[in-house]
């Protein structure tokens, strides 16, 4: 299973405060990444949360569909957003060549180390050819929980760098080591990662 059910109950219960906190702006990443899509492309947005970033890549003309594993969430974003956002889990994902990106801020960081491969399966046959793929991670050594009772696989750099060659035909466009805070208030490592797909 690639959604833990606890974290899930999370922001289940807490999906007015946690769209109060980081609802209000789209990620400072997704402008960057929408300018290499082709104008007017397909994007996918695994765990779209309130539906920020997706109701910016709709206004930025592309076709959006918006998923996240919490019901509550999928509701936040489609009364905020307004975007047709849908229930849908990583190991959920079944579509073939069907879109031009695919955006997963912070969010791929809950699935379990032992998930990552053949979600990364999924999104790799459901890009197109020349299609890319952003995440974003809460670097660390090893899955834990946070202070809240959140799942979060925690990688390493290097690990994560051994999962993303094992996918062929990926190529790492970019990588961005920074600090950030969280829900938590915790301050920690985090990379973004940018592939394109041959």
């Amino acid at each position: 299973m690639s959604t833990d059910p606890d974290t899930i109950a999370f922001y289940q219960a807490r999906a007015p405060h946690y769209v109060l906190k980081f609802g209000q702006a789209h990620s400072y990443q997704l402008d960057p990444f929408l300018d290499r899509l082709p104008p007017g492309g397909s994007v996918l947005e695994l765990g779209c949360g309130g539906g920020q970033d997706a109701g910016r890549i709709k206004a930025r003309g592309f076709t959006v569909d918006a998923t996240d594993a919490t019901p509550a969430m999928v509701a936040k974003a489609k009364e905020r957003w307004n975007v047709d956002a849908r229930v849908m889990a990583f190991d959920q994902l079944e579509a073939e060549a069907a879109y031009d990106g695919i955006w997963a801020h912070a969010s791929l960081l809950h699935c379990p180390r032992d998930t990552l491969p053949d979600v990364f399966a999924r999104i790799d046959r459901a890009l197109r050819a020349g299609g890319w793929f952003f995440a974003s991670y809460k670097l660390g050594e090893e899955e834990a929980r946070d202070a809240l009772g959140r799942f979060y696989n925690f990688p390493s750099a290097d690990w994560l760098s051994a999962q993303y060659d094992a996918i062929r035909g990926w190529q790492v466009v970019e990588t961005r080591h920074y600090q950030a805070g969280g829900f938590d208030n915790v301050e920690r490592d985090w990379i973004d990662i940018i592939v394109r797909k041959a």
